[in-house]
């Protein structure tokens, strides 16, 4: 059986299926990696860890616009018939929830940096320095962003264990199909 790398009318194909696993684990690993490096008390390590975090913030946000636009040409399969009709309808709408809060998190996180004080450069993989924003620097513009920053990684955690759970609900409880295309891709047949 070969399989797709497009989505079929059942499952998702390769593209999809490697992007979202990468995307969960980084987004789940950002905020692990956001909660140390402010509770790290030697200052060299905080710096390259906030370094890292900001590094592998872009990639993030590069890959997550790669899915938006992977998902725009690719229709997602269809849902099984065991999901009902109030799941039909939140379910696109928690979709939207996560897609908005990969794109939110990262961007705020690079308002943060832009209107900081320090003006440290944020040089993504030690590779280029990557301009910031057209904000203006200020203590306060940099307290709301931080706080912006902070609300939406607890909020995007909240988000993504919910989502971990309605699918392991699925999977275990309603024994349908709903996390198995997401595992497993569509064949070329299909």
């Amino acid at each position: 059986m070969q399989f797709s790398i497009t989505n079929s009318a059942t499952r998702y194909g390769w593209a999809m299926i490697i992007l979202h696993w990468l995307i969960g684990i980084m987004f789940i690993g950002q905020f692990v990696l956001g909660f140390m490096m402010v509770r790290i008390q030697s200052q060299r390590t905080a710096f390259e860890l906030i370094q890292l975090h900001k590094s592998l913030g872009f990639l993030l946000l590069g890959l997550v616009i790669l899915r938006i636009g992977w998902r725009l040409g690719n229709a997602a399969p269809h849902l099984p018939p065991s999901v009902g009709a109030l799941e039909r309808r939140t379910a696109p709408l928690a979709h939207l929830a996560l897609y908005a809060f990969q794109v939110a998190l990262p961007l705020s996180g690079w308002a943060l940096v832009s209107v900081s004080t320090l003006e440290i450069p944020t040089m993504p993989f030690n590779l280029f320095v990557m301009p910031d924003l057209p904000l203006a620097e200020s203590d306060a513009a940099e307290s709301f962003w931080a706080a912006t920053h902070w609300y939406l990684a607890y909020a995007g955690i909240a988000l993504v264990a919910l989502h971990a759970a309605a699918a392991l609900r699925h999977h275990f409880l309603l024994r349908d199909s709903v996390l198995a295309r997401m595992i497993t891709p569509s064949s070329a047949g299909e």
